[in-house]
């Protein structure tokens, strides 16, 4: 088990390098000049004025250079100051990742709730009317655009109901927990969608398959239950891929809730690298694209060790 976790170990550092380098180059790659963003609208540019703002920033460096001395912060944690509003991009992370963290979690709990019922009822009743049902407003679930969605919940709740905000944040440490889930509400029922289906669909085509198998049909000619079967014989080695799909989709919206941060107008990770491409804000750009990277690599790495508890097999092996 120990030679297990340091292999996993070691193969996470060099992906995080593999990320921050090839992230650090694209960042590199986008159009504008950070120095643009520090000047007044008014101010001269002269070339003598630009050429020693860029040699204090480090610019005229060669890009590995730049690279290993951006590295040599960030393994102690310091991603760099904005050039706009010269905070850190560390307290920019720690100030706003909360709100995404927690979009992505309740997004994702939504998801499984709705979704592990549904996928065991439909392997369960294969071909049945309530599995053609299910499987038809997943569908549609599936295909409706989490903005779509938000803004149809924003009408439905706010609009008509005036039973939720539509936007603004209320942190958990300063309103409470019922303030706080009434502003979280809205948006992760929208990115709750789409995970839900996918959620569903793969757990019920594995558990349909796995309902065939033998131990199955002979837990069943012993009299059990078809509950004690469905939970104890067939949920958990059906429960391998959505465990995979699980790490991927969380990763991905921890990345992908831009849209929604924007729509419900949420203080989180997204909204503020939207703001900071806006203003060709590269160090901020560069720390959040980086982070978000190092969350969905050592996420997915996570979800590889339980595979080591899920499955007796697999750590035997």
């Amino acid at each position: 088990m120990t030679k297990v976790l340091l292999a996993r170990l070691f193969r996470l550092v060099l992906t995080l390098l593999a990320v921050s380098f090839i992230t650090f180059m694209m960042v590199k790659l986008l159009p504008g000049d950070p120095v643009n963003t520090l000047l007044p609208p008014d101010a001269p540019r002269t070339p003598e004025l630009v050429d020693q703002i860029r040699a204090d920033l480090g610019l005229d460096d060669p890009v590995w250079q730049q690279y290993l001395a951006w590295l040599g912060d960030a393994v102690t944690g310091d991603l760099g100051t904005s050039y706009v509003t010269d905070q850190p991009v560390s307290d920019i992370i720690k100030e706003r990742f909360p709100v995404t963290f927690e979009l992505a979690l309740l997004a994702t709990l939504m998801a499984l709730i709705v979704a592990i019922p549904t996928g065991i009822l439909g392997a369960y009743r294969e071909g049945k009317m309530i599995d053609k049902t299910t499987s038809a407003s997943l569908q549609i679930a599936l295909s409706i655009p989490n903005f779509i969605a938000g803004i149809f919940l924003i009408w439905l709740f706010t609009v008509k109901y005036q039973i939720f905000p539509s936007t603004g944040w209320s942190r958990l440490t300063d309103d409470g927990v019922w303030a706080n889930l009434q502003t979280a509400f809205l948006p992760s029922v929208a990115l709750a969608l789409a995970p839900m289906a996918i959620y569903s669909r793969l757990l019920r085509a594995d558990m349909i398959g796995v309902l065939k198998e033998d131990y199955v049909l002979s837990a069943r000619a012993k009299g059990l239950k078809d509950r004690y079967i469905l939970f104890r014989h067939a949920l958990r080695p059906s429960s391998m891929s959505l465990m995979t799909v699980i790490g991927l989709t969380f990763g991905a919206l921890l990345g992908g809730t831009v849209v929604i941060e924007q729509l419900f107008a949420l203080p989180g990770l997204g909204k503020r690298l939207i703001d900071a491409i806006n203003q060709r804000d590269i160090i901020v750009i560069q720390g959040i694209t980086v982070f978000i990277a190092a969350m969905y690599v050592i996420i997915n790495t996570i979800v590889d060790l339980l595979y080591l508890v899920v499955d007796p097999r697999i750590r035997r092996a």
